[in-house]
């Protein structure tokens, strides 16, 4: 009888609790990670111009604050032989959602089309505590 009293009770408390949406907007900033793993014949002249042409998103889509990016110099051998990373930063997930289905953006996806290897492109987004 004990335990099941607690459980509702805990049942009780839990319901009153304000839960979020799982499609609620995040607050804060959003920060959008992206790793390319280039397949073995793109030379660094052509990643060069991939990190480029990523950078240069900023100056089209206004929604980035930022784009930061670099290749891999770690020397503890867990990058998965990703090459390159980039965090762009956006001031809401409704500003990432629009750079998603920004023109540019969708034409700089089209320059990676043949030279990425397989499972060869890493995103995660998260919402920046800073």
């Amino acid at each position: 009888m004990k335990t099941f009293c607690l459980g509702l009770l805990a049942a009780a408390m839990c319901a009153a609790l304000p839960v979020a949406a799982a499609d609620a907007p995040a607050k804060g900033k959003i920060v959008h990670v992206v790793g390319f793993k280039y397949k073995k014949a793109v030379t660094d002249a052509k990643q060069k111009e991939i990190a480029d042409a990523l950078v240069a998103l900023k100056k089209s889509i206004p929604q980035i604050i930022s784009i930061d990016h670099g290749r891999n110099v770690s020397k503890e051998g867990f990058e998965k032989g990703f090459h390159e990373l980039f965090i762009v930063t956006f001031a809401s997930e409704k500003d990432r959602d629009i750079y998603l289905e920004h023109p540019k953006h969708k034409e700089f996806a089209k320059l990676l089309d043949g030279i990425i290897a397989d499972k060869g492109v890493f995103v995660f987004d998260y919402v920046s505590k800073q």
